[in-house]
């Protein structure tokens, strides 16, 4: 095929080889241009970091978290709270770690666990109060009406605590489970070069749909080694939030591999192997317990019916032999 036959009848072969060196010489001359020009690393870290941290606080966030209580100038529970300076409390830091190990880390989350810490008691006492001296559903003395008010007015104000711990602990269950998997995930990325960071943030990534809250916590570890000056405040942060003895053994092997320099891949893999005979011991544990455990079942729901089947027939031909008498 000729040159001539692809090129507009307009345009010469002169005209194209000089406009095709023109557009060379301009790619050469703009990737040298590229290549001499002096690069920050500082700022493409940053802008990485921003949105790394972005990504997670939009992972953290559900639809339901997103949305606030209601505008500032007219919510209800954050008027309540700072009206009685609930958030300028001693305590109010205690709620958030404690929130914060519920996976709950959203401020709007504070204002209304604090908001219900304090209407709790209020509304149980007067629901007591209606119930039991307005409506006199209940006939009691003096003395009993009141230790029935104390004692409902005790339990909600006990009822969002014992709440908050039923979350901690569930969510500590999940991370527990899901942890032999997410070591296992860290070993292959460590054994496949990646520093620990990367691999916290490769593994929460792959782990955000089976084990979403091992994910948030591993994100969040990865961004706070990349922000923290103390990389072993980050693993001590991570060890706290997730207070589990898993957890806390994890933790000090990765400080005592950064302290020492040993291998972080085969110091993985040991804990990844210890995790999972922990885990296989504790299901041989249940299964050893299982006799014991179905002893009483067994004599309350089983014997009875089985002594009726089979003594039923004698003592029903025993009867009527004395009755036939």
């Amino acid at each position: 095929m000729n040159l001539l036959d692809i090129i507009p009848a307009s345009f010469t072969e002169e005209q194209f080889l000089i406009l095709s060196a023109s557009l060379t010489a301009l790619a050469i001359f703009i990737a040298i241009w590229y290549s001499l020009l002096e690069k920050d690393p500082s700022t493409k870290k940053t802008l990485e970091m921003a949105k790394l941290r972005d990504g997670l606080r939009n992972n953290y966030l559900t639809p339901s978290q997103r949305r606030s209580l209601r505008p500032r100038s007219e919510n209800l529970m954050k008027q309540v709270v700072d009206y009685f300076k609930l958030m300028k409390n001693d305590q109010a830091e205690k709620y958030a770690f404690l929130l914060s190990r519920a996976g709950k880390r959203t401020p709007d989350a504070l204002y209304r666990y604090l908001f219900f810490k304090l209407i709790s008691p209020i509304g149980g006492a007067a629901f007591a109060y209606l119930y039991i001296y307005v409506f006199k559903a209940v006939e009691l003395g003096f003395l009993g009406q009141a230790m029935v008010t104390i004692t409902v007015t005790l339990i909600c104000a006990k009822l969002p605590d014992i709440l908050l711990k039923n979350s901690i602990v569930k969510r500590e269950e999940i991370i527990r489970k899901a942890l032999p998997d997410g070591l296992d995930l860290m070993v292959i990325c460590t054994e496949a070069g990646l520093s620990l960071d990367a691999a916290f943030a490769r593994v929460s990534k792959e782990m955000i749909n089976a084990a979403p809250e091992l994910s948030d916590e591993l994100s969040l570890t990865s961004l706070e080694l990349g922000f923290l000056p103390d990389r072993k405040k980050a693993l001590n942060n991570l060890a706290n939030r997730v207070d589990i003895s898993m957890m806390r053994s994890l933790v000090n092997a990765l400080i005592q591999s950064e302290k020492f320099g040993t291998p972080l891949s085969q110091s993985l893999r040991v804990m990844s192997n210890e995790l999972r005979h922990e885990r296989l011991m504790k299901a041989e544990e249940k299964a050893a317990k299982l006799p014991a455990i179905m002893t009483v079942p067994m004599i309350i729901f089983i014997l009875p019916p089985l002594f009726i089947v089979l003594l039923g027939p004698a003592v029903m031909r025993t009867l009527d032999s004395f009755i036939n008498r």
